[in-house]
């Protein structure tokens, strides 16, 4: 994929690129700007949820699609052991350069490691990952390989069931179509765009029961002020 974002992030963050924006796209919205500051946020800048997963993180964590490495940092600080991954390589020249320790380029799933973890974060809409509802069970399976025996998977999302409402506060879904939660994206920084991707937005009660059917826990430990949500996911 062309690393849109990590172009972004290394001119925003070495050259002072304060003029140019990055901007989002979606099958299901209109064009909007994700502002690079924002990725560069101290904890006090975070999202409550955000703040919760980070209260709750412990022992040695994994931080997956980490970005400029916001999350990991401030875990570091406090003394944890943190791995930072992300697709992007910019994002991680950009991390590495804030003072992460130990990250790599690499997704998900072709992360290599003997390390078992405590805390897995996946967080900035973390099930956006799975791309598609059909494929959240095999990845909720795959991060719990993972885990130590009583780790944790730090997971937040969003029920995005608000952008069908209308002014009556009626829903309307068309049910012959897929899961309303996935989406597609695209990027764009200056003349370059990025590949579209599938991001899957994921209502609580739909992940906590995908969970539980697979022989997992699955706790509500926030809830945001836009539909929004943080879950603990544990092992049996």
């Amino acid at each position: 994929m062309n690393d849109v974002l990590g172009t972004a992030l290394k001119a925003f963050y070495f050259d002072n690129n304060t003029q140019d924006k990055l901007l989002t796209n979606s099958s299901i919205s209109e064009e909007d700007e994700l502002p690079l500051p924002y990725l560069l946020r101290t904890y006090k800048d975070m999202p409550a949820i955000e703040q919760k997963a980070l209260q709750l993180a412990k022992g040695k964590t994994l931080d997956v699609g980490c970005g400029a490495g916001s999350h990991s940092l401030y875990l570091q600080k406090k003394g944890l052991q943190v791995t930072a991954i992300d697709i992007s390589e910019g994002a991680i020249e950009v991390a590495k350069d804030r003072g992460i320790t130990n990250s790599q380029v690499t997704d998900i799933y072709n992360f290599k490691t003997d390390e078992k973890f405590d805390t897995i974060l996946v967080l900035m809409n973390g099930t956006g990952i799975c791309g598609k509802l059909t494929n959240l069970a095999s990845f909720l399976n795959y991060l719990t390989d993972f885990l130590t025996p009583n780790g944790q998977i730090l997971i937040d999302s969003s029920d995005i069931v608000y952008m069908f409402e209308d002014e009556n506060g009626d829903h309307w879904i068309d049910a012959s179509q897929e899961y309303y939660g996935e989406v597609q994206f695209w990027m764009n920084y200056k003349e370059q765009q990025s590949e579209t991707f599938d991001w899957l937005y994921v209502d609580y009660n739909t992940l906590q029961r995908c969970a539980v059917y697979n022989g997992m826990n699955c706790e509500l430990m926030a809830e945001g002020e836009h539909y929004d949500y943080l879950a603990k996911i544990t092992k049996n």
